[in-house]
């Protein structure tokens, strides 16, 4: 049983990265989110930035490396995995994992737009 779920909406911070340091290989990528913040005293308004590492193995991974670029919107399913270990003085450090389970493909972003742009421009030609 998984004790927590989350569902995240943002945009990708850098293309995913593909990790096969071992079995299963898994895409890796960080998710940017901005929220209001209200407002300063002179009335300009704040945003607060978030940034997750999140974690998909198998197809899902796959996906998300092979079809996905910086900037794209993705909305994420995941589940929270913790995670406790040791440091070098016996002191426990505790650290979360975010796995994902499913997804969706929200907006495109610039570089994913621009790559489509140049396809269709080739292949008018």
């Amino acid at each position: 049983m998984n004790s927590f779920t989350l569902t995240a909406v943002g945009n990708l911070a850098r293309n995913p990265e593909i990790v096969a340091d071992g079995q299963p290989s898994y895409a890796r990528f960080l998710l940017v989110g901005n929220d209001y913040a209200g407002k300063d005293e002179e009335g300009t308004p704040h945003q607060v930035v978030t940034s997750i590492w999140f974690v998909a193995f198998g197809p899902v991974g796959e996906a998300i490396a092979h079809n996905v670029r910086k900037g794209d919107q993705l909305i994420i399913e995941a589940r929270v995995r913790s995670n406790i270990r040791c440091d070098g003085k016996g002191t426990a450090q505790h650290d979360y994992a975010f796995v994902v389970q499913d997804f969706r493909y929200g907006a495109r972003g610039k570089a994913s737009r621009m790559e489509s742009e140049g396809a269709r421009s080739t292949a008018d030609t």
